[in-house]
């Protein structure tokens, strides 16, 4: 039986576990350089010969003090040193959050500015690019990244499909609209689809990866963020995943019936300012 003193130690021991694992989950987890989580695959039929390097920017949220333009500005560079054949950023450039102070778009746009690749650096929408622009709410129209993509000659995917080449094999790079807002959604992934007009592979960006049960074997792979891993993660368990699959599609390389689905962990914070279990991640996806 535990004496006073004891009780007082075992009751202050949890205290003080308490209060460092949230320091840490505000103050070091979400601020760290992030890490590169790589997934390798060869998705049934991918051409022989075919070998392509993806690297995913996901769920910047770029908002002071937590995601500033200088930490953008890092993490583009860290992101054009993985050697990629493409950058992919996966939207939810806009905050999100309800603590701290958005960064202009002028500002995060210029931090990005920098990145290269020699297919392109590619883009799509996320659900905050609309919650977060009132502007794109009132008018149906994605104001402020839209704005921001086209001064930096960033190509926007809302459901279209654009063939590329490389060492004289052929891809399509698919991008969906996003999946939540305005009011249901504006994805279309059978029109998307449509306009594809060969067997060469499909590669899907989609925000959200609650599409995917929707996604034919056509699609080689599905990329996503979103989740954030959950952004609370525990012993591979996130209590909280903002997907209606729950935690199925919550995070990583996810294979079911033969199609592959890639979740990035994402780079920032939404709602509140906190990772535990689940830090900043750049990812990048080897096909071939």
């Amino acid at each position: 039986m535990l004496s006073r003193r004891g009780l007082l130690k075992t009751l202050s021991a949890f205290v003080l576990a308490a209060l460092s694992a949230g320091a840490y989950a505000v103050g070091i987890e979400p601020r760290g350089r992030p890490r590169v989580v790589t997934h390798r695959m060869t998705p049934p039929g991918w051409p022989q010969g075919l070998v392509l390097r993806l690297v995913l920017v996901s769920d910047i949220h770029a908002c002071d003090p937590y995601m500033p333009a200088s930490r953008i500005a890092e993490i583009a560079h860290q992101a054009n040193g993985l050697g990629g054949d493409m950058i992919l950023l996966l939207g939810d450039f806009l905050s999100g959050m309800r603590l701290g102070s958005p960064v202009p778009p002028e500002a995060w746009g210029e931090a990005l500015r920098p990145l290269r690749a020699p297919l392109g650096v590619h883009a799509i929408l996320g659900n905050h690019d609309w919650l977060d622009d009132p502007q794109a709410m009132e008018s149906g129209r994605p104001v402020t990244v839209q704005a921001v993509l086209d001064r930096l000659g960033v190509p926007l995917y809302n459901n279209r499909a654009v063939r590329l080449e490389k060492d004289g094999h052929a891809f399509w790079l698919a991008g969906l609209a996003d999946q939540l807002f305005p009011a249901a959604g504006l994805d279309d992934l059978a029109g998307t689809l449509a306009s594809v007009t060969d067997a060469a592979p499909v590669i899907l960006m989609a925000h959200e990866p609650d599409i995917f049960p929707a996604v034919p074997a056509r699609v080689a792979v599905t990329l996503s963020g979103h989740t954030h891993g959950g952004q609370i993660r525990l012993f591979g368990y996130s209590p909280v995943v903002p997907s209606r699959f729950g935690s199925r599609y919550a995070y990583g390389h996810i294979v079911e019936d033969g199609r592959h689905l890639v979740v990035s962990g994402g780079l920032g914070t939404s709602i509140l300012p906190v990772r535990l279990g689940s830090p900043p991640e750049i990812t990048v996806v080897e096909l071939g």
